[in-house]
């Protein structure tokens, strides 16, 4: 499969009367990390739920991977995502969550899922039910999902929500270390800080108005 990343053209996207897409247009190549940033209401979950195949935009394209979602496939392959708060069955461990998500696909297994637990700093917790997780604990979690399969793109939604400073520095570092393998990476995120340190380019989006009636 051709990976070449993210490309946003000209999308659209309202709800009833209120536009909350209009004409965006971006690109997320492979080995960058590119930063959304805006106020709340700007736009920047609803272009990712676009960019996922969880919502249709009105007008525009999206391009993942070489393919077009919604066209040539309703959801795009090779893409690990965070948006909004990630949801695992309380009852079942972290490891068991992720075993769980792993089976839909088939492509890795065991090994790899203790790894990626470990690559978050979830080893010693692995094995802990997910109800006795604190929030920055299943944030991780959440993080672990998004890269456990390795994929080519990522998209994240203020993926370092509930982190305590240390961890977030180790969470910067591993996206650092993501994007330097190549991957193609989106993130949104309300800390300048990490817009800063993070991305390769920002892409600012605005509030846009409402139409009238």
């Amino acid at each position: 499969m051709e990976h070449n990343g993210i490309i946003v053209e000209g999308v659209c996207k309202s709800f009833g009367k209120e536009t909350v897409l209009k004409d965006v247009s971006l690109s997320v190549p492979p080995g960058e990390i590119v930063g959304v940033v805006g106020n709340n209401g700007s736009g920047k979950t609803v272009l990712m739920k676009c960019i996922c195949g969880f919502l249709r935009p009105d007008k525009g394209s999206v391009t993942v991977n070489g393919v077009r979602v919604g066209k040539d496939r309703d959801f795009p392959e090779s893409i690990g995502i965070i948006i909004e708060t990630p949801g695992f069955i309380p009852g079942m461990s972290g490891y068991r969550n992720l075993k769980t998500l792993a089976a839909l696909k088939g492509i890795i297994g065991k090994k790899e899922i203790l790894a990626v637990l470990d690559r978050v700093g979830l080893a010693k917790s692995a094995r802990k039910a997910v109800a006795k997780y604190s929030l920055g604990m299943r944030q991780r979690l959440g993080i672990a999902q998004a890269i456990m399969e390795d994929p080519a793109v990522l998209i994240l939604d203020e993926p370092f929500n509930g982190l305590d400073k240390s961890t977030v520095e180790d969470m910067r570092g591993l996206l650092l270390d993501l994007r330097d393998s190549g991957k193609a990476i989106m993130l949104a995120s309300h800390n300048a800080q990490d817009i800063r340190e993070l991305c390769d380019r920002v892409h600012e989006m605005d509030v846009q108005r409402r139409e009238p009636a």
